[in-house]
């Protein structure tokens, strides 16, 4: 039996790894300042500003759970070459 010698395996795409990688760190610093921000807006129910913080923060926190996605889909396409 002849091995197969029709692998096309180029390795990882270096520059989507990188990008994946970008969105994490992103996301890294948004996952951090979302619930920051909103526990700072629970914490001040009694202020005018309450609503636009929660939003701020809930849309923040929103972004982050994004850029993860993000992040790992660059990450398994620099992986697996799709």
């Amino acid at each position: 039996m002849e091995p197969n010698n029709n692998n096309n395996t180029e390795g990882t795409d270096r520059k989507k790894l990188m990008k994946g990688f970008k969105f994490l760190a992103g996301s890294l610093i948004l996952a951090f300042s979302g619930p920051t921000i909103l526990y700072s807006a629970f914490g001040n129910r009694d202020k005018f500003l309450y609503i636009p913080v929660l939003i701020v923060g809930s849309l923040i926190s929103i972004g982050a759970i994004y850029c993860i996605y993000k992040g790992v889909q660059t990450i398994m396409r620099a992986i697996f070459n799709d």
